[in-house]
């Protein structure tokens, strides 16, 4: 409010949104600047004005004064405002938002915008971003106040097909983030403001904007994005995923090495009452496997790929289909052709026992890194792709190869191996390679990849 000292007048000012601010208002100021009434007709073009800024993605804003008789009032109402004009902010989309909300719905991510602009603002800037389209007619756009009078039920029906909420309140956001979870959904909220926080706590994750959040919003808040980019969240997304499909490659290659390690010592007691694969050997093997294999399988960097998957919802197993799959041929591979060297192999290769013992150790390990490759790709049949890239992979695979080197070549006495002819290292190795062609051979065979 302002006063004039000469007059004693008061004259209080509004700014707000121009179709609740027009709503209250009865006199405009014309181009001569005479204020005038706002009739029928007047009234009627200004809104259509203010519904063409909100249909070019313009957020209208209204300013409208009303003097007040007498000095300063602590309420005034809002009524019988005279109208001054309208003003039309424009909130440009980044350049990377498009790209990013199409990537998260390739990937099965759905984007849902809840705004307090009006409901023509928010459709436009919705179209711009991509999270509607002209040909979408499934996904639904509705006001707060329409969700806010739906039964639970009803909001419930709705809630998936929800794109964008426009004039929401933080109740509104808050109860799309309750009825999505209640429909099993795994809900990621993002927002910078005070009102974001409840919805923020609510959701499975929370992710504040660093720049121009509030704090209220980042200590509500799993993840602050530094750079306040929507980017972010899709270069997240792909992290989490390719942190999640290094585990499952390490987890499919340890249960291998073990498995296979297991029964045939187990078979070999039961049936000789000899294991081939003595404790200093296991202890090598799971020493390496551990701690190279871990670094190995570890270090393969987000692909693009990764984004052109659905997600694998909370419930669905650890281990999947594939990779009992994978794991079951490379495990039986490895069995049968040990054992037959353990049970055939002095009589095929005119060895002693213990050049034997030494050559299925040796095969063992040299499978383990064979399937090293194997292991980067669950599903992909082509195990190579991309493999020169990663220096840390290849790295890894030298020093486990100079590693065993020096095991059997070297420690024979800490080992209890003999040294090996160069014959029988090409066995060894030849024996390894085949689990290739097993890898490749065994992602042709189709099993059900359940993600629930």
């Amino acid at each position: 409010m302002i006063k004039d000292n000469a007059t004693g007048a008061v004259v209080a000012h509004w700014k707000g949104a121009a179709e609740m601010v027009l709503a209250n208002c009865s006199m405009y100021v014309d181009t001569d600047g005479a204020a005038r009434q706002l009739e029928g007709e007047q009234r009627r073009n200004l809104e259509k004005v203010i519904d063409d800024m909100a249909v070019g993605s313009l957020r209208c804003i209204a300013f409208a004064y009303k003097q007040v008789n007498g000095t300063h009032q602590s309420k005034i109402d809002d009524d019988g405002l005279t109208l001054l004009g309208f003003v039309g902010l424009k909130d440009p989309c980044r350049p990377e938002v498009k790209a990013a909300i199409e990537a998260c719905t390739k990937a099965g991510v759905a984007v849902k915008m809840v705004a307090g602009d009006n409901i023509l603002t928010a459709r436009a800037i919705a179209m711009e971003c991509g999270i509607i389209s002209s040909n979408d007619h499934s996904g639904i756009v509705i006001e707060g106040h329409e969700f806010r009078a739906m039964s639970t039920e009803q909001q419930l029906e709705i809630a998936d097909k929800i794109r964008v909420m426009a004039r929401s309140l933080p109740l509104d956001k808050l109860a799309l983030v309750q009825r999505l979870k209640q429909k099993g959904h795994v809900v990621a909220v993002t927002g910078d403001g005070t009102n974001d926080a409840p919805a923020l706590k609510k959701a499975n994750v929370a992710l504040s904007m660093g720049v121009q959040g509030s704090e209220v919003a980042k200590e509500s808040s799993d993840i602050i994005i530094l750079n306040d980019s929507f980017d972010t969240v899709v270069t997240a997304t792909r992290w989490g995923r390719c942190v999640y499909n290094n585990i499952q490659k390490f987890i499919q290659f340890q249960l291998t090495v073990n498995v296979s390690a297991l029964v045939i010592n187990f078979v070999s007691a039961i049936t000789t009452g000899k294991m081939p694969l003595t404790t200093v050997q296991l202890l090598w093997v799971n020493l390496i496997m551990d701690t190279m294999g871990a670094l190995a399988l570890a270090t393969d960097t987000p692909t693009k790929a990764l984004m052109d998957r659905p997600p694998i919802g909370r419930t669905a197993p650890l281990v999947s289909n594939p990779m009992w799959r994978n794991l079951a041929a490379q495990a039986a591979f490895q069995i049968s052709v040990l054992l037959a060297l353990q049970y055939r192999g002095q009589d095929l290769f005119g060895t002693d026992e213990k050049a034997n013992g030494t050559m299925i150790f040796n095969a063992f390990v040299l499978c383990q890194v064979f399937n090293e490759f194997n292991a980067r790709e669950i599903e992909k049949k082509n195990v190579f792709s991309g493999v020169l890239k990663n220096r840390m992979f290849l790295g890894v695979i030298a020093v486990t190869l100079v590693l065993q080197l020096v095991m059997v070549e070297v420690l024979t006495m800490f080992t209890g191996t003999k040294r090996l002819g160069l014959e029988q290292w090409g066995v060894c190795l030849a024996i390894a390679a085949v689990s290739w062609p097993v890898g490749w051979a065994v992602k042709l065979i189709p099993v059900p990849d359940h993600r629930p």
